[in-house]
């Protein structure tokens, strides 16, 4: 891989910024949406740091959040997006990720790459000579968390020694949210059905940082006494069984009487979109402890801290 300069950072990962850049990419994202507020969405900070720069937004997976988040935090920073997407472009018809890379690298100063396998975006950061950005792969999500934990510090909760109580399915983003409890000192409880938990590789990393990561399949167990109660689809794109994976699941349900066992001023947290009624019940979804629609906004602001980490201006 190419050796990071300042001004050439890759965002694969939280680890690949580490735990002062995160919280570093928290503060300025508090500063600037502080400094914005009741603006148009489409006007530009005061200093456009980002101006006359372009991001490529790679799309192999469909998106709503991220797309127009990357594309408002790009435009909120002075710079502008184009877009493309598997179906419009090379890249779906057998153009290397390799060459790709090396192409976009001449033509945009960063790239988002939204996909399927990690690998990919290891191949796509190995060979472009710009910015590389995480916008989701199967093995995790980490702008999503640098949005989440945005979002439970603006809700007045300190991040060390924080309680996070996951509950359905060990996917992408319960990964990341591992990878932060590690960096940012919080413990994760997480109850999954057998079968369906992360990765070992995330819950060893979080545990060799010191934090305290409890594994187990008792929804109720993990909500006791939990300061933030998340979780995600059961059924992502694509998946195969969908029946016999909604019925292992249904005991993770985030409803009223698993909030209740939370700490009363417990955040729910949804990354979106939500299957009400399943792995989230609406009252829950709806309630005053919901906090998914500031955590969807905050995409923008998390992200255009991460686009100035990336190219190292903060």
């Amino acid at each position: 891989m190419m050796e990071h300069t300042q001004q050439h950072r890759h965002f694969l990962d939280l680890g690949d910024a580490g735990t002062d850049a995160i919280a570093a990419m928290i503060a300025d994202a508090l500063d600037r949406k502080a400094a914005r507020a009741d603006w148009p969405k489409g006007q530009a900070d005061t200093d456009a740091p980002l101006a006359g720069r372009v991001l490529a937004l790679v799309f192999e997976k469909n998106s709503t959040r991220t797309r127009v988040s990357f594309d408002i935090a790009m435009r909120q920073l002075g710079g502008t997006v184009l877009i493309l997407e598997a179906g419009s472009s090379q890249l779906g018809r057998g153009e290397s990720i390799a060459d790709t890379a090396r192409v976009l690298s001449r033509m945009v100063d960063a790239i988002m790459l939204r996909t399927d396998d990690h690998a990919k975006i290891e191949e796509m950061a190995k060979h472009a000579s710009v910015p590389v950005i995480n916008g989701l792969t199967d093995r995790s999500h980490p702008c999503q968390i640098v949005a989440d934990l945005l979002t439970v510090i603006e809700h007045r909760k300190a991040l060390p020694g924080l309680e996070v109580a996951w509950f359905g399915d060990g996917n992408n983003v319960l990964h990341s949210v591992l990878e932060a409890a590690g960096l940012m000192k919080f413990n994760v409880r997480v109850a999954t059905p057998e079968g369906f938990e992360p990765d070992p590789g995330f819950v060893e990393m979080a545990r060799s940082c010191g934090s305290v990561i409890t594994m187990g399949n008792n929804a109720s167990e993990a909500a006791a006494g939990a300061d933030v109660l998340v979780t995600d689809t059961w059924i992502s794109m694509g998946q195969d069984d969908a029946d016999e994976k909604r019925a292992a699941m249904a005991p993770y349900q985030v409803n009223a009487e698993l909030m209740a066992k939370a700490k009363p001023d417990a955040v729910f947290l949804h990354c979106l979109p939500a299957h009400v009624g399943e792995e989230v019940s609406q009252d829950v979804f709806e309630g005053p402890q919901s906090v998914v629609f500031d955590e969807a906004e905050n995409r923008i602001h998390a992200q255009k801290s991460v686009l100035l980490w990336s190219f190292g201006l903060l």
